[in-house]
């Protein structure tokens, strides 16, 4: 999955395609003729006026936004009608700062426009909006329409109908069913005026200001406060993201299982960051749950303890070492086998031909023995300049981090970028042709990824393989709340042909050495109960242990309020059927909002 900064970055760099001018205007009242808000929003998600002119559309100003590329006011009609798939409100697109305050009446003239976040091509829904608006104010001080509360009871169990066959599986066409589904429900309420009360928090507060609540407080609740994402068939329908239209600095700071005590209240919004927004101009009072960071158990002198964690994209300018260093001694009680992901060059983003990470290597290594770890050694492999994916110019890779006291690295020459590591059979056993190695890096499956990092490690006499992986991202994806029901998840071809890839070289070892202990870990940047995870667990070739926790405790990432699945630890047969090993996922990042990383780390202690 593409880290939420990178992707949040490179979006805001792209201003709203609808430019405007507003003006204000003191003149007569509305017609008695005039179009409404609910005829404007319609009882689909299209506009049955998109395109067209409407004059002097009547409201209550409840939300102005001064600020970012979407700068506008919603407006909201104080007369609805009797239609709970027809919404009274609407978004006013001005451009500039808008000239109109919350409770003004005012009448709004201007293009109807169906503006869709992130463009046409994310398979996002539209945002109604009335754009170049000629905006005369009435009168101010008015009441502000009462918020229409969402809740458990409110917002059904159904997530979204299926798309139309007709329409390349888009919902835009059908006829809102608030009641029945979900996505329908909010829709039904763009651009009103809503409330939340006494939410839980799912998702923390990140840089952007913006935090993900439930609304449904036991929709798969796991014990530290999150909402697990479990199936592609069973969404959470109660989350809810939160903005605001104060201060930033006003806005709580919270983690997974903080409560909004009270009413968090204002426009219902849609955005390409998660879609459906309550865009708060109230906003509750936070009461902190005290979640802790988790520390792991240490792993006794028989058991080899492997790791994996995702640093993001960690490169010597960066202050976060220091806390990596602890999260590593502390919190994971010093691995014998870590395998890092996003591991940068020496430079990290400068994109000038260095591909070498001695020196985020070294100085990692020097903060784990500062923290009072052990003084750890490393093998990896350095990738063709910028053919690996990621930040350009930052050339990450995985990296094996190994503590030579407790367990050994076999090393054989040959291994680089570009060689393929093969197995080969010496005295009935199983070994690498290289060590380190990659597994296939001329396989299309790997263009512009990652490529698996392989190596033979040595632990009380017995041989153990790792491949340490960092497989192709979700960008791309259409998002949960997307006009295509279900979404098309459009990365999955080329993390298919990878994991089909990393599954022969398993297959491989295995051939040679049934008895053989593999695994392989990382970054799988998909679900455990995805086809990804069914092509590596194929034939009984793997098995992804973090299945051994309930399913209550399977995550290792908090993406819009869903607690879920991407970094794993999956295990040949001799250890999975040993029955002898431990599985946890240290959360340590994924739930707070000032973490180092937004992966937590597994941790696998097993007895070869």
């Amino acid at each position: 999955m593409p880290s939420k900064k990178s992707a949040r970055l490179a979006a805001l760099t792209v201003a709203a395609v609808c430019s405007a001018a507003s003006t204000v205007a003191i003149t007569a009242p509305a017609h008695a003729d005039s179009v409404r808000i609910h005829d404007v929003q319609g009882s689909t998600r299209i506009s049955p006026y998109a395109g067209k002119q409407v004059t002097d559309v009547a409201g209550i100003v409840t939300g102005v936004r001064t600020y970012g590329s979407s700068r506008g006011f919603w407006i909201q009609d104080a007369a609805p009608d009797d239609n709970p798939a027809t919404s009274e409100g609407v978004f006013v697109f001005t451009s500039s700062i808008p000239k109109v305050a919350v409770g003004d009446s005012v009448l709004v003239s201007g293009t109807v426009s169906e503006y869709v976040p992130g463009g046409a091509s994310s398979g996002n829904q539209s945002l109604t909006e009335i754009t170049k608006p000629t905006v005369t104010v009435v009168a101010g001080g008015n009441a502000v329409p009462a918020a229409k509360v969402i809740d458990a009871k409110s917002v059904p169990a159904a997530y979204s109908p299926q798309g139309d066959t007709a329409a390349a599986g888009s919902i835009n066409g059908l006829t809102l069913q608030p009641a029945k589904y979900a996505l329908d429900y909010y829709e039904s309420l763009e651009g009103e005026n809503v409330q939340v009360a006494d939410t839980r928090v799912v998702g923390a507060t990140d840089p952007y200001t913006e935090l993900w609540v439930t609304v449904k407080p036991w929709e798969h609740r796991n014990r530290r406060g999150g909402t697990v994402y479990g199936t592609y068939d069973s969404q959470n329908t109660g989350r809810l993201q939160i903005q605001s239209l104060g201060k930033p600095a006003d806005f709580p700071v919270a983690n997974v299982g903080d409560v909004l005590k009270g009413a968090t209240a204002g426009p219902l919004d849609y955005n390409q960051f998660g879609g459906y927004t309550l865009v708060a101009g109230q906003i509750g009072t936070l009461n902190s749950a005290g979640l802790e960071r988790e520390t792991t158990q240490k792993q006794s002198r028989g058991e080899l303890a492997v790791a994996t964690y995702n640093v993001e994209n960690l490169d010597p300018s960066d202050a976060t070492f220091e806390e990596h260093a602890s999260a590593i001694v502390n919190n994971l009680k010093s691995p014998d086998v870590v395998s890092l992901e996003e591991i940068q060059d020496n430079n990290g983003a400068t994109n000038d031909g260095t591909v070498a990470a001695d020196a985020t290597m070294t100085k990692l290594t020097e903060a784990i023995v500062a923290a009072g770890g052990p003084k750890y050694d490393w093998r990896s492999i350095d990738p063709v300049n910028n053919a690996d994916g990621g930040e350009p110019g930052g050339n990450i890779r995985q990296v094996f981090l190994f503590n030579p006291e407790r367990v050994s690295f076999t090393d054989r020459a040959g291994g680089d970028a570009t060689t393929a590591a093969g197995v080969t059979s010496v005295r009935g056993k199983a070994a690498l042709t290289v060590s380190p190695g990659r597994i296939d890096p001329a396989n299309a499956a790997f263009t512009n990824s990652r490529k698996p990092l392989v190596g033979e490690f040595v632990f009380r006499g017995k041989t153990v393989f790792v491949i340490a992986n960092h497989l192709n991202s979700k960008g791309g994806d259409q998002g949960l709340t997307a006009q295509y029901q279900p979404p098309t998840r459009s990365s999955e071809v080329q993390r298919h042909a990878q994991a089909t890839a990393i599954h022969s070289f398993v297959k491989d070892i295995l051939d040679t050495q049934k008895s053989a202990d593999v695994i392989a870990l990382g970054d799988i940047n998909d679900f455990e109960f995805s086809d990804t995870v069914d092509i590596l667990e194929g034939d009984g070739a793997l098995w992804s242990a973090i299945k051994s926790l309930p399913k209550s405790e399977r995550y290792s990432y908090v993406y819009q309020g869903n607690a879920q699945t991407l970094d794993q630890i999956l295990v040949s047969p001799s250890i999975r059927r040993s029955c002898d090993f431990e599985y946890d996922s240290v959360h340590i990042n994924s739930e707070f909002n000032d973490q180092i990383s937004d992966h937590d780390p597994q941790v696998l202690r097993f007895r070869p």
